[in-house]
């Protein structure tokens, strides 16, 4: 797989791949091509370097015997964060990482599978940066992301919609979904908007008063 284009900053939203499953190479070399920042996360790089992609950051806790300074002949210039913090996941610290480098956007790769704990975990943590990032997580099936308040957008019909609360999230109300919300509310253990879809080619529209409210694009 080629490396990534080299591109202005913030033009484009940096990727991070994280070391759950991996996605097909289509959907990494879509992502890849305008990325202006590969970030890395430390238990992931042998695979990543085993795909011939060109990476920015290497970023972890390095913890396991883990040593980072024998990947700078293969990838130098390559920056080597080491995050210790063990209050965080790897993740959260590379969002960490571009909110101080000031990057606005960010997509996520090799975020789910695996372990069910860190694919959960990846996806709700999405909130915590509900105001400094803008977090897209994707996989060969779907793609996440955090709703703002009141959010549009056109989908065909049938397109396959889950709202997913992180917490309770309330007053939620729709247009053009087959199962339509009233000023509503959802809670997640209890009541989700999953295997929802979109009624009729055309614009769905989704509000709510407050809460976290994650949306997942399906593609089944």
């Amino acid at each position: 797989m080629s490396s990534h284009h080299i591109v202005r900053d913030d033009q484009e939203p940096a990727l991070i791949i994280a070391n759950g499953a991996a996605c097909s190479k289509e959907l990494m070399g879509q992502l890849l091509e305008w990325s202006p920042l590969v970030i890395v996360l430390d238990n992931a790089i042998d695979r990543v370097l085993e795909l011939g992609i060109k990476v920015d950051v290497l970023l972890g806790d390095f913890d396991n015997g883990f040593e980072p300074q024998r990947y700078l002949e293969q990838q130098y210039p390559l920056e080597i964060i080491y995050t210790p913090d063990q209050e965080k996941t790897d993740l959260e610290k590379a969002c960490d990482y571009l909110v101080a480098r000031n990057i606005p956007a960010v997509n996520v790769i090799w975020a789910t599978g695996r372990r069910a704990d860190h694919t959960i975990t990846n996806i709700t943590n999405i909130v915590r940066f509900r105001d400094s990032l803008k977090i897209v997580v994707l996989d060969d099936h779907s793609k996440i992301f955090q709703l703002p308040k009141k959010f549009e957008k056109w989908y065909p019909a049938g397109t396959p919609i889950s709202l997913i609360p992180v917490g309770t999230v309330d007053g939620i109300s729709t247009k053009n979904l087959k199962y339509e919300l009233n000023n509503e509310s959802l809670t997640i253990g209890y009541r989700t908007g999953s295997s929802n879809e979109a009624e009729i080619d055309g614009i769905v529209k989704i509000e709510h008063s407050e809460g976290d409210l994650l949306m997942m694009e399906c593609f089944d």
